[in-house]
């Protein structure tokens, strides 16, 4: 296959890559952080410096440009594509009188139009081929919404929403959609994190350092999901069990979505 992967420098983005390069994929890695270069996460980078790929392609996901250089980059050398991973993101949230609006704008330019930008480079190609895959890397948090992260539960939502529309709208012309909803997992992801909510903040750091679940783990989950077709792919356990309490029990889910937010404004 033939597979463009954002956010490709680190964390899951180069996870994935090293998985499908190890099956006999074609990758084209792409980040914010080409290969030797430094990052910059106003524009949707996951990484400081690179730690995947070697061979990383500069993509800035909020640049109608840039994305316009990557079409024309697999046009040249694979003449088709068969699979766009749009990967890329950056971490924020904030209790709702504490984030600001600068940064919901900034959340949703990358984590939202970023995939936006992406879907719609791409869509005409593969209906011209009558073939593709775009795979969205959402959240738990786009099914699951806890208090204090308004804003990347918002962004991530609407990513699970585009890509069932996605999936939806393209069925006809042979493209499929799928979209990935991970919970906390070990990844540098913490490093584009900004807000002006500090506690939260700290919260949420801890809760990814300490995850017993790595990349590598969500991504051989994520292969084995694509593989069975799932248009929906929670790849880890933990992830599992909260979306079904929400599913099967709404009141123990809210309550325990309420508990935690009492602890959030009691400093907990």
């Amino acid at each position: 296959m033939r597979i463009l992967v954002t956010g490709a420098a680190s964390g899951l983005g180069a996870a994935l890559t090293t998985a499908f390069r190890a099956r006999g994929d074609e990758v084209l890695a792409t980040d914010l952080v080409s290969t030797g270069s430094t990052s910059d996460t106003r524009a949707g980078s996951t990484s400081e410096t690179p730690a995947g790929p070697s061979d990383v392609v500069r993509l800035d996901i909020t640049s109608d440009e840039d994305w316009a250089a990557v079409l024309a980059r697999v046009e040249e050398t694979w003449g088709g594509l068969d699979m766009l991973v749009n990967n890329a993101g950056v971490a924020g949230g904030g209790r709702l009188d504490v984030a600001t609006i600068d940064e919901w704008e900034w959340i949703t330019n990358i984590n939202l139009f970023g995939v936006v930008r992406g879907t719609r480079t791409f869509v005409p190609m593969f209906k011209r081929q009558r073939s593709g895959h775009i795979v969205n890397v959402a959240s738990l948090a786009g099914l699951v919404h806890p208090a204090g992260m308004a804003s990347y539960n918002a962004v991530k939502a609407a990513v699970v929403a585009l890509t069932e529309t996605t999936g939806h709208e393209l069925a006809g012309y042979g493209v499929r959609a799928s979209v990935v909803c991970p919970s906390y997992f070990r990844t540098n992801l913490m490093s584009s994190l900004r807000g002006a909510d500090e506690q939260l903040a700290g919260i949420v750091a801890h809760l990814v350092q300490s995850s017993p679940i790595t990349a590598d783990d969500i991504a051989a989950a994520v292969l084995e999901g694509l593989d069975r077709g799932d248009e929906v792919i929670v790849p880890d356990q933990a992830a599992r069990d909260a979306y079904a309490l929400k599913q099967n029990d709404r009141a123990a889910y809210d309550a325990v979505m309420r508990a935690q937010a009492a602890k959030l404004d009691r400093g907990m």
